[in-house]
């Protein structure tokens, strides 16, 4: 059984450990505030841009080389995870499926692109080819890691090098709701089929139309990877803010159990002193 001292230095380790995930909790909570405000205020424009893109598409004769299939016969998975843990099986569980999707013979080849310290360190672990490694980009997420990243899947795309690109990530939906997604970046999904409703007329387009499909399908893919790097920031603040809430709990109720020991301890130790003085005080008297 452990000793009185033993159980207070528990203790007041447990309790430096709650201080900890309390202030972890609370940095999350804010960071997850101005995370949700961006994803927020991204889809809406994404979500029209593609509407823009659909309608340009079917309703023009032109094409572009985003559109069409690549010669390359490499695939590129771009999976996006955190740079730090602590986030409970946020990362754990997208790896998980992201390692099953690998072993399921989908691509013939495929290499990674990994975005997240997490994912860089799990696939080098595991000897799979990772082409391109991004460590620091989810700690300090910009506005201009999405095109930037986006640029050279184009550029890699239209030389021939790559012959699709997928991306896998956390889409976040609430506080404590996120859904693994994979979707298709390359070539760009083709469009839906038109609204048979609508009347199946043409515009006159200023620019030309294929000068606006140029403008809009690069930017359509940049807006698509900035889009999913803005969820995963969310989720992953999200599962951060729920992981920690969740040990400062735990870390409470340790505290009360490890206190009761304590005083049962005490108790029993005072207790046996007390007897120990009886017995010696009768033995003397006798």
């Amino acid at each position: 059984m452990p000793s009185t001292r033993d159980l207070r230095r528990r203790i007041r380790s447990v309790k430096g450990t709650q201080q900890l995930t309390k202030a972890m909790k609370m940095v999350a909570a804010a960071k997850l505030r101005r995370a949700q405000q961006r994803i927020v205020q991204a889809r809406p424009y994404s979500a029209t841009l593609a509407r823009v893109l659909a309608s340009l598409a079917a309703r023009t004769e032109h094409t572009h080389p985003l559109l069409r299939p690549s010669k390359g016969e490499t695939a590129w998975l771009v999976v996006v995870t955190s740079d730090k843990g602590l986030c409970g099986a946020f990362n754990s569980n997208l790896l998980r499926e992201a390692s099953v999707l690998l072993q399921s013979g989908r691509w013939e080849s495929v290499e990674i692109v990994a975005v997240g310290r997490k994912a860089v360190d799990h696939f080098r672990k595991r000897g799979y080819a990772v082409v391109h490694a991004e460590t620091e980009m989810m700690s300090h997420l910009t506005a201009q890691d999405g095109p930037k990243l986006a640029d050279e899947f184009i550029r890699s795309y239209t030389s021939g090098q790559v012959g699709s690109v997928w991306l896998m990530y956390n889409r976040f939906l609430s506080l404590i709701r996120h859904e693994r997604v994979l979707a298709r970046l390359l070539p760009v999904e083709p469009p839906a089929e038109p609204d048979l409703a609508e009347p199946n007329v043409d515009y006159i387009y200023e620019p030309d139309a294929k000068t606006l499909l140029a403008e809009l399908l690069p930017r359509h893919v940049q807006i698509q990877v900035q889009t999913a790097l803005y969820d995963s920031a969310a989720a992953e603040q999200a599962a951060r803010m729920t992981a920690m809430d969740a040990a400062t709990k735990n870390a409470h109720d340790m505290i009360k159990h490890l206190t009761l020991v304590y005083n049962r301890t005490r108790q029993a130790a005072i207790t046996k002193e007390l007897i120990e003085i009886v017995s010696g005080a009768q033995a003397l008297e006798e």
